[in-house]
């Protein structure tokens, strides 16, 4: 059973970095994207950042490029989002997800088509 746990997210001033971990396991996950998404009070839950876990091909959305990291360890079966010169805008919960590599990036961009999601962990940020 494929299991994604979140955790690094807290609250932190405006300017701040936080670090989130999205441990995976329950299967092999070589040939998989992993992704961050977020979603904010009233709002859509919307695409943060992809990485290829065979490739290391990764994509952010626009509003996080230069900000955030998003990188995996595969030793630990980890991926990590850095995020750093945080903004109060970026106050959601953020929530890890998995969906098998088919071949074409955009389709990652969309929440909808992931079967795994982790349970999702709080990042406040204040101003």
């Amino acid at each position: 059973q494929v299991q994604l746990v979140e955790s690094g997210g807290g609250l932190v001033q405006a300017g701040g970095s936080l670090r989130l971990s999205c441990a995976a396991s329950g299967r092999t996950f070589s040939n998989y994207v992993m992704a961050w998404f977020r979603q904010a009070p009233g709002k859509e839950r919307e695409f943060v950042a992809t990485i290829n876990w065979s490739t290391g091909s990764i994509d952010y959305a626009d509003s996080v490029k230069g900000r955030f990291t998003i990188s995996r360890d595969n030793a630990k079966n980890t991926v990590y989002l850095q995020m750093n010169s945080l903004k109060p805008e970026d106050t959601a919960v953020y929530s890890c997800a998995a969906e098998a590599w088919r071949g074409w990036r955009t389709y990652y961009y969309t929440w909808e088509n992931y079967d795994y999601w982790g349970q999702g962990t709080q990042v406040t940020v204040s101003s």
